[in-house]
């Protein structure tokens, strides 16, 4: 089996170490290399990496594209797993995986299933930067994950669960129309078991592809809650007027302050809530209409994850981790 030289940029990430985890346990042999700020090479999460086997490489994605290139050049494959703060950067990263020869480049999706516009702000920036891609003739991969098992429980009565909850994430904690509304769900530390899969398959290459555990109604999320914790949850349902009229005023409140950060994440969580708790398009059903291919028929019994019953009760004994600690 051939080894795969993969290049990964926001290696130190939250799905970034998921993906370099994933890589190094699977039966594929890959050849694991870190784009990293030359600024950030010696931060404690980049020097674990390099104890663990990843070559960390020095390169600025903002810099010369001559040393980005050089940087790139001989990677069968490059995965970018950036933050949305800085997806433009996206642009002259995929420039330059065009000149450097790369056989497979993979844009920071990592989100639910949502339409390419009119839904949501952040998945038409994702998808102009795919637009690029395929205008560049980039051989390509673009991966969808759900919705995270880590930023899905709301808190519980008793406080169990405060140590992991993000408060910021209040908007998506309610329960869209009767809460029937299905949504696929996973497990961040499993991505990179998904990951190792898709990037060594060649049925994968030049495709969109949904990588997702379990697929949920809010009732359900709820439902596993209160029987695991043994506390009664107060449910919340929110109409599609509500959502909407939601969506509409964080959109206003994010225009007068384009820059503010915190309102274009609050607008995010606002169109989540909407796309996936409202309009259901986080479905896999859905993501096969916008020409997904399912991990979960690629890849039958093959992939051993986590159940959002084990990750519940996880989270309730203590042994859950905080994602989005900047939130």
């Amino acid at each position: 089996m051939a080894t795969i030289k993969v290049a990964l940029v926001g290696a130190a990430g939250e799905t970034g170490q998921s993906i370099v985890n994933g890589l190094l346990e699977s039966e594929h042999t890959f050849q694991i290399s870190a784009i990293v700020r030359p600024s950030s090479l010696t931060k404690p999460a980049n020097v674990d990496l390099q104890n663990r086997g990843v070559n960390l490489i020095s390169a600025s994605l903002t810099g010369p594209q001559d040393e980005l290139i050089i940087a790139l050049s001989g990677h069968d494959v490059v995965i970018s797993t950036i933050s949305f703060a800085s997806i433009e950067q996206e642009i002259p990263l995929a420039n330059a995986a065009k000149r450097a020869g790369v056989k497979r480049f993979v844009p920071s999706g990592w989100a639910p299933v949502i339409p390419p516009a009119g839904v949501m702000v952040a998945r038409e920036l994702k998808e102009k930067i795919l637009s690029h891609v395929l205008m560049l003739g980039l051989p390509y991969t673009f991966i969808d994950v759900g919705w995270w098992y880590e930023v899905t429980l709301p808190p519980v009565p008793s406080g169990r669960l405060d140590y992991c909850i993000i408060p910021s994430l209040k908007p998506t904690w309610d329960l869209g129309l009767d809460g029937n509304v299905s949504s696929a769900m996973t497990h961040v530390g499993d991505i990179g078991k998904w990951v190792a899969k898709i990037i060594a398959d060649p049925r994968t290459l030049n495709r969109k592809v949904f990588a997702y555990n379990e697929v949920l109604t809010r009732n359900q999320v709820y439902d596993i809650l209160e029987r695991r914790s043994g506390e009664e949850m107060e449910r919340r349902y929110v109409s599609e007027e509500e959502a909407i009229n939601t969506v509409q005023t964080l959109t206003e409140a994010w225009k007068q302050s384009p820059g503010d950060i915190n309102a274009g994440f609050a607008l995010a969580m606002g169109e989540y809530f909407y796309s996936w708790g409202i309009r259901g398009d986080n479905r896999p059903e859905f993501a096969k209409y916008l020409g997904y291919l399912d991990c979960r028929e690629l890849y039958p019994d093959q992939v051993s994850y986590r159940s959002f019953d084990e990750y519940v009760q996880e989270a309730l004994e203590g042994k859950a981790k905080r994602v989005l600690k900047d939130w």
